[in-house]
């Protein structure tokens, strides 16, 4: 079908530029699809856009695993060798298990051995990234990575000596960070950076769709958006610290009333958190307004009966409003139902992560900086 489509795409582009030529006959691509009742439903997907060819990006195709993480494929070294990441906007390095880890975590994933790589430098420089959870530490290599068929030279990044035991739960075997340098582990210059710098995007934006229900399709696009993954307008909204992506958020109302962020808070988008994360005592007052029974390890449970019953949560972001509904906050499993609403958060710093992101197409965007967002289509 897509192969038909490119042929197809390729006939109307040639017959429209044939129309005047007395001597051609039959009926061009788009008088049949014309007849057929198909040609606005073939614009609609194929919008003629004469500069496309001249954009650069790359997509990179995500995995969802249950709605808790999306991770893609990258490759490393010379011949490469290949690794599953996860696209986190939250962190900024890039770091992968090596064959100098005998860690329980890297017995459990691919491991990059550097020996097979004619193109990999040691760098030597030793290298430790602490998470919520545990940690990694490892030391400072570079070498040519290949994210979304756009291959980035003279990479540097993290191999792992040790990492920590929640780790080895992980289905990623690593972690490419797509936030700032500026609180990138001994200021190693990310990857969406040196895109940039060595002109292999045309725009300084990359984009996230995250699909729900473990459906196919979640993408990271770099240097530009997917058009497809959204409907209406982009909201824009400038950054108020170029660390993480972080932006302000006036309040957290359900039925218009406030239950969370009083009084304006900030928060980040992040591609890396499951959940939406706040201070404990904010998310068990939405999870009681939302009729949810917290445990002692802090899991909101809710009658699954109940989700169509439920309110929906609005986060108002620098004066935009963006309404999630019980559907996309509550997650069923055969265990039973819970919220994703995720305690244990600063006060100062909320985390809107993949329950927030999967109702609303992400673009960060370095230009501004902005966050845009638009509802997922």
């Amino acid at each position: 079908m897509m192969k038909w489509l490119v042929v197809l795409s390729a006939l109307v582009a040639f017959s429209e530029c044939l129309l005047k030529v007395p001597l051609i006959k039959g009926k061009t691509a788009r008088q049949t699809l014309h007849e057929k009742g198909l040609w606005e439903e073939y614009r609609k997907m194929h919008p003629y856009n004469p500069m496309a060819k001249f954009h650069q990006y790359g997509v990179e195709p995500m995995t969802n695993d249950a709605d808790l993480s999306y991770f893609g494929v990258i490759s490393i070294g010379s011949p490469p060798q290949s690794f599953l990441v996860i696209f986190d906007s939250g962190s900024s390095n890039l770091w992968i298990p090596s064959t100098y880890c005998s860690s329980q975590a890297c017995e459990n994933h691919r491991k990059f051995n550097p020996q097979q790589s004619s193109t990999y430098k040691w760098l030597g420089q030793p290298l430790s990234i602490q998470y919520g959870t545990g940690s990694m530490t490892g030391y400072l290599v570079s070498d040519d990575v290949e994210v979304g068929g756009v291959t980035v030279a003279n990479q540097v990044f993290g191999i792992s000596q040790t990492e920590a035991p929640f780790l080895a739960t992980m289905q990623a075997d690593g972690i490419l960070g797509l936030a700032f340098q500026s609180i990138a582990s001994d200021n190693v210059v990310p990857v969406f950076y040196n895109m940039i710098k060595q002109g292999l995007v045309s725009q300084s934006m990359f984009s996230v769709y995250l699909s729900s229900n473990s459906e196919q399709g979640s993408e990271v696009v770099f240097g530009g958006v997917d058009s497809n993954h959204y409907t209406g307008q982009i909201t824009w909204i400038p950054l108020t610290s170029a660390t993480y992506w972080q932006i302000k958020m006036d309040s957290v109302t359900i039925n218009g009333q406030t239950v969370a962020c009083s009084g304006g808070c900030q928060a980040i988008i992040d591609t890396g958190t499951s959940l939406i994360v706040g201070p404990t005592s904010d998310i068990n007052n939405m999870n009681s307004w939302v009729g949810a029974t917290t445990d002692q390890y802090g899991d909101a449970s809710v009658n699954c009966q109940n989700i169509q019953n439920m309110p929906a949560i609005t986060f108002t972001l620098s004066g935009t409003a963006f309404t999630v509904p019980a559907s996309a906050y509550v997650s069923q499993t055969s265990y039973g139902c819970n919220t994703g609403f995720g305690p244990g958060g600063s006060d100062q710093l909320w985390i809107l992560g993949d329950v927030f992101i999967r109702q609303y197409y992400a673009v960060f965007d370095m230009t501004g900086p902005y966050i845009g967002l638009a509802q997922s289509a």
